[in-house]
């Protein structure tokens, strides 16, 4: 008789992300005290909390930057390593870019490396958000840096996104740009994670919430339904559920 077993990848087959029972801590310190939660294919999840809560901590797991003490992360199917590299583009917190390099050069760099990066969908960014291609990084403001790290990581054709902090060094003005932008380049199929403290300017276009405190998740729900629940808005309830 034939048995059959069950792969990481049929028991993830509807999530893009599964974060099954992660601990991690420093020292004596503990950032991850038993993080569990999955996050479906197709969704926008909007992941929230204090700061010291471990959310870099576990966005640097998922991207293969940080070792797991315990437990399991999973990214289609596949466990942390080359594969889910291919599937994952990621916008750190921090510009990692070298200065002395010129936009065209970024593009050129991405382009060598990826085999899923969409070069005409890069300079038509650029070209939106009035970004020259010749214009050399360190002339550039920390508020253009960032749309420039943001438009290489957005052109990527990737099955999930992770944006810390996407908007954090934009001007208010140009968020909703940079959102919409965001939008209408993610690609059908794809999921999209974003970190920020910024609520009130990303809850419209999320499908989920995630709160997280003192390493474990609090809530995950629908933002409608949350919304819904609680009668006001998701950055009113981030403040009173993370109130001094």
């Amino acid at each position: 008789m034939e048995v059959f077993q069950m792969t990481n990848k049929d028991l993830c087959k509807d999530s893009i992300l599964v974060v099954n029972d992660v601990y991690k801590s420093y020292d004596k310190n503990n950032v991850l005290n038993g993080m569990d939660f999955s996050i479906d294919k197709g969704k926008i999840v909007a992941f929230l909390g204090p700061n010291g809560c471990g959310k870099s901590t576990l966005v640097k797991m998922i991207n293969g930057l940080t070792t797991i003490d315990s437990g399991q992360i999973l990214v289609d199917g596949y466990s942390i390593g080359v594969e889910t590299k291919k599937k994952i583009s990621y916008l750190p917190e921090r510009t990692y870019l070298n200065s002395w390099m010129k936009v065209k050069d970024l593009i050129d760099f991405f382009e060598d490396f990826y085999e899923d990066f969409d070069r005409f969908k890069a300079e038509n960014m650029f070209s939106d958000m009035n970004i020259k291609l010749d214009s050399k990084l360190k002339i550039l403001s920390k508020g253009t840096k960032e749309k420039v790290q943001l438009i290489l990581v957005m052109s990527r054709n990737a099955d999930l996104y992770i944006l810390d902090e996407p908007i954090a060094g934009v001007d208010p003005a140009a968020r909703t740009y940079i959102m919409k932008t965001i939008l209408t380049n993610l690609p059908q199929d794809s999921s999209l994670l974003i970190v920020t403290h910024l609520i009130s300017d990303i809850e419209t276009i999320c499908d989920e919430v995630i709160f997280i405190n003192d390493g474990k998740i609090l809530l995950q729900e629908e933002t409608d339904k949350l919304r819904e629940k609680y009668g006001k808005s998701i950055d009113s309830i981030f403040r009173e559920e993370y109130r001094c």
